[in-house]
C-alpha cells in the first residue's frame, strides 16, 4: 500500500462500500470511517480483503492518511447527520481540502454547506450518485457540483469509477456551482418516479385488458426493449415479471401493492412549484405511492362501491402496439417537464447548465438510463436554448405518431376503471401545451369578481391590467397584481 491514500470515504453501507470497492479497482488507495469497529472490521476482512482499502472509526486517523489537498467523500444519511459530519472534520482540515457529499442531499442544503466551507478556506461538493448497488460497484452516474476549483482534484477519481457509454465515454462531467449536481440527481429521481410509475400502468393495463399471465407480460415488455423503449427499468421489468418465487408460481402476484418512497420525488414536485414549471406527471407518480400505501381504505372502498365490468381486449397485438406507442409518448413527455424543471433552475440560479451534458450523463450506470437519451442530448446539440423538448423536430414527429395511440389507451383504461394518473397527465399537458385557447379568461373573471385581482384583455397590450365592477357594489379599487 502507499503511504497516503488518494480519498477518504465516511459511511461503509451498501453505496458506500462498493463505491470504495470502484475506487480500488480502478487504482486508487481508499481509507473508508465507520462509526462501529465491527462494521470497519466486517468489510476489511470481508469484501476489501487483500485490497488497497485501509479504515478506521477515527475521523482524524482518516484525514491524516489522506494526499494533500485532501479529500472526503460523505455517504451517509442526508440532513443533520452531513451537518454533524462536516462540523467534526472542519478542525481537521487544511485550507484547500476537499468535502464531498455524494448522498441525496437537498439542493438548497448543499449551497448553504458550500458558502460554509467556502468561508473557512475549504471545497466542497455535492453530487448526486445514481446506479444502485450495481452501478456504485462497476459504474454509476455521477452529478457533482459546487466549487469549481475542486474539479481539477476528484475529476481523475470521478470519472475513472463512473458508466462509461461505447467504453470510453464517462457518465460524469462537472454539472455547474452550488447544488446544481444535487438539484439534477434530485430530478433525476423525480423522472425516475414518473418512469416507474408509467411502466406500472402499463402493466396494469395488459394485465387487466388482455388477461394474460406474467410470463406472457414479460414477454411483453422484452420485446418492448427491443424498441425506442430500450431502458434499463424495461428490461428489470421484464425480468421482474417472469421471475418464480420457491413455489414456482410468479413473484410479482405476492407483492403488496404499496410502495413506499424516500423524499427526493417529493423534493422535485416542491421545487417545481416555486419555480411555478408544471411537473404534473411526477407529481401525479408522488401522489400515486401515497394512494397506493392507503392499502386498507383502498380495501374498505373496493367493498364499498361496484366493480367496473372489464372488456378483454380481442386484437391483443394492435393493442399491445398502442399501449408501447402510449408508454413511449408519456416517458417523452415526463422528460420534457423534468428537462424545463432543470432549466428554469438554470436561469434562476444563474448556474448555466449544459442540458446536453445531463442527459449524456445520464445515458449509462444510473436507473433512467436508455438509449432514449442520446435523442435528448441531439436535440440540445442542435438547439442549446431550446424551449421546450417536444418543439424538437425528432421529438414532435414522434409525439404526432403516437398520441393517437395514448388517446386510445387512457380512454380505454378510463371506461374499465383503470387508474392512469401519470398517462393522464402526459395527455393533459400535452393537450395544455399545444391548446391556442385555454378557459383561464373565465378563471381570471372569477378572480377578479370576487377578490378584484384584475384580468389582462385581448384587444389590448399585454402587461396592461384592468378591473370590472361586476356587481355594481364595489369600487375601482382592485388588488395588485403579481405572478409567482
Amino acid at each position: 500500500m502507499k503511504k497516503h491514500s488518494d480519498i477518504g470515504l465516511i459511511g461503509i453501507a451498501v453505496m458506500g462500500e462498493n463505491l470504495a470497492l470502484n475506487m480500488e479497482s480502478k487504482g486508487f488507495q481508499v481509507i473508508v470511517s465507520s462509526r462501529k469497529q465491527d462494521t470497519v472490521d466486517g468489510f476489511l476482512n470481508g469484501r476489501a480483503k487483500g485490497k488497497n482499502i485501509r479504515g478506521t472509526t477515527d475521523l482524524k486517523t482518516l484525514v491524516n492518511d489522506l494526499v494533500k489537498p485532501r479529500k472526503v467523500m460523505l455517504m451517509i444519511k442526508a440532513g443533520n447527520p452531513v451537518d454533524h459530519v462536516i462540523e467534526q472534520l472542519i478542525p481537521l482540515l487544511d485550507k484547500g481540502d476537499i468535502v464531498i457529499d455524494g448522498g441525496n442531499s437537498h439542493f438548497e442544503d448543499t449551497n448553504r454547506r458550500m458558502k460554509h466551507l467556502e468561508s473557512k478556506g475549504f471545497y466542497y461538493v455535492g453530487t448526486g450518485v445514481s446506479g444502485g448497488e450495481e452501478g456504485a460497484l462497476l459504474g454509476p452516474s455521477i452529478m457533482p457540483g459546487g466549487s469549481a476549483k475542486a474539479w481539477p482534484y476528484i475529476k481523475d477519481i470521478f470519472q475513472a469509477i463512473a458508466a462509461k457509454i461505447n467504453k470510453t465515454e464517462p457518465c460524469c462531467d462537472w454539472v455547474g456551482p452550488e447544488g446544481a449536481g444535487h438539484f439534477v440527481k434530485m430530478v433525476h429521481n423525480g423522472i425516475e418516479y414518473g418512469d416507474m410509475q408509467l411502466i406500472s400502468e402499463s402493466y396494469h393495463i395488459l394485465r387487466t385488458l388482455l388477461n394474460i399471465d406474467s410470463d406472457e407480460l414479460g414477454n411483453i415488455f422484452t420485446n418492448y426493449n427491443k424498441t425506442e423503449l430500450d431502458s434499463y427499468l424495461i428490461e428489470i421489468t421484464a425480468d421482474i415479471l417472469k421471475y418464480k418465487d420457491e413455489d414456482g408460481s410468479p413473484l410479482i402476484d405476492k407483492i403488496l401493492d404499496a410502495a413506499g418512497q424516500k423524499g427526493t420525488g417529493k423534493w422535485t414536485v416542491n421545487t417545481s412549484l416555486d419555480l411555478a414549471v408544471p411537473l404534473t406527471l411526477i407529481s401525479e407518480s408522488v401522489y400515486a405511492r401515497i394512494i397506493s400505501s392507503m392499502k386498507e381504505e383502498r380495501l374498505e372502498a373496493s367493498k364499498a362501491f361496484s366493480q367496473t365490468p372489464v372488456e378483454i381486449e380481442k386484437d391483443q397485438t394492435s393493442f399491445t402496439e398502442d399501449v408501447r406507442k402510449a408508454l413511449y409518448a408519456a416517458k417523452i413527455i415526463s422528460y420534457t417537464q423534468g428537462f424545463a424543471l432543470i432549466q428554469e433552475a438554470s436561469s434562476e440560479y444563474h448556474w448555466d447548465l449544459n442540458f446536453g451534458n445531463i442527459a449524456l450523463m445520464w445515458r449509462g450506470g444510473c436507473i433512467i438510463r436508455s438509449a432514449f437519451l442520446d435523442k435528448i442530448k441531439v436535440a440540445y446539440a442542435k438547439n442549446p436554448i431550446l424551449k421546450n423538448l417536444l418543439l424538437d423536430s425528432h421529438f414532435k414527429q414522434t409525439i404526432e405518431n403516437s398520441i393517437q395511440s395514448l388517446r386510445k389507451v387512457i380512454a380505454k383504461a378510463v371506461l374499465n376503471g383503470i387508474p392512469t394518473p401519470a398517462l393522464s397527465a402526459a395527455l393533459n399537458y400535452f393537450d395544455s401545451y399545444k391548446a391556442e385557447k385555454l378557459p383561464a379568461n373565465l378563471l381570471q373573471a372569477q378572480r377578479d369578481y370576487f377578490g378584484a385581482h384584475t384580468y389582462e384583455r385581448t384587444d389590448k397590450q399585454r402587461g396592461e391590467f384592468f378591473h370590472t365592477n361586476w356587481t355594481g357594489r364595489g369600487g375601482k379599487t382592485s388588488s395588485t397584481t403579481y405572478n409567482i
